[in-house]
C-alpha cells in the first residue's frame, strides 16, 4: 500500500522554483496581457507560487498515490499542482491548454521534470481519471465572452447578446461533459465557485451526489474563489 502524504515534498518545491526560475515571462507577458506583462508578472510570479503551494498542500491530503488527472487550461498558475502530482504521488497529469505559444514555453521550462503541458483540446481526453482540475476555464472572457460577462455578473442588460450567448452556453455545456465523462466517480473536481453550478448541473442530470469543500482558495492569476467538489 502506498504511503499517504500529508505535505508537499522536497522534491516537489525544488522543482516549482527551478521551474519558476527559468520561465521567459518577457514572453509570457503578452500571452496574459493585452499590456502592461512585465508589471503582471512581477506581481504574479511570487504569488502563483505561493498561492499554488498552498492549494497543492490541499490536494496531497485528497489524492491517491498512482491515479490520473486531467487539467483544462493548464498554464503556469498550475505548476506547483502538476510538480505535487508528479513527483509527490507518482500521478499522471494530462495538461491541455489551447494556446501553443505558452505550451512550448512552459514545456521549455520544465525540461528535465516529468511534466508536460499539451497543445489540445481537453474534451478529446480519452483516458480516464481520478481528479479533474476545471479552473478558470468555462468563464472565460475570451473565449466565451457574453458567458462571462453573465456569470461574473457584469453583463449589461442593453448590450447583451443572447444570440452570441447560447452557442458559447451550448460550448461549455459540452466541454463540461466530454471532461467529467472521464472522471471515475467517485472522483474529485477543482473547480471555480462560478463554475461549480455547471459540474452541479451535470450531478443533477446524471443522479450524482456531490458534496462541496466549505473551504475556498484563491486563484492566483484570476483570483476566482477554488473550491474542491467530491462526486460520488
Amino acid at each position: 500500500m502506498a504511503h499517504k502524504r500529508t505535505t508537499v515534498g522536497t522534491d516537489a518545491r525544488r522543482a516549482m522554483k527551478e521551474i519558476f526560475a527559468r520561465l521567459d515571462y518577457a514572453r509570457l507577458g503578452p500571452i496574459y496581457c493585452d499590456e502592461g506583462g512585465d508589471e503582471f508578472w512581477a506581481a504574479k510570479r511570487g504569488l502563483c507560487q505561493r498561492l499554488g503551494l498552498k492549494l497543492a498542500k490541499a490536494l496531497v491530503l485528497r489524492l491517491r498515490p498512482g491515479g490520473a488527472s486531467l487539467y483544462v487550461g493548464a498554464g503556469v498558475a498550475e505548476i506547483p499542482l502538476l510538480a505535487m502530482e508528479t513527483l509527490d504521488l507518482r500521478r499522471r497529469a494530462v495538461a491541455c491548454n489551447l494556446r501553443k505559444q505558452e505550451v512550448l514555453i512552459l514545456n521549455r521550462a520544465c525540461g528535465g521534470f516529468p511534466i508536460r503541458f499539451e497543445h489540445r483540446d481537453a474534451g478529446s481526453v480519452k483516458d480516464r481519471v481520478d481528479h479533474l482540475w476545471l479552473v478558470s476555464v468555462l468563464n472565460d472572457p475570451e473565449r466565451f465572452p457574453e458567458l462571462s460577462g453573465l456569470s461574473y455578473g457584469r453583463a449589461n442588460p442593453v448590450t447583451f447578446d443572447a444570440r452570441k450567448f447560447l452557442p458559447q452556453q451550448r460550448a461549455v455545456a459540452t466541454l463540461v461533459d466530454r471532461c467529467l465523462s472521464r472522471l471515475v466517480i467517485p472522483g474529485l473536481v477543482t473547480t471555480t465557485v462560478e463554475e461549480a453550478v455547471w459540474v452541479a448541473e451535470w450531478c443533477h442530470r446524471r443522479g450524482i451526489r456531490y458534496r462541496t469543500d466549505r473551504q475556498t482558495f484563491a486563484s492566483p492569476t484570476v483570483g476566482d474563489p477554488i473550491c474542491l467538489m467530491r462526486l460520488g
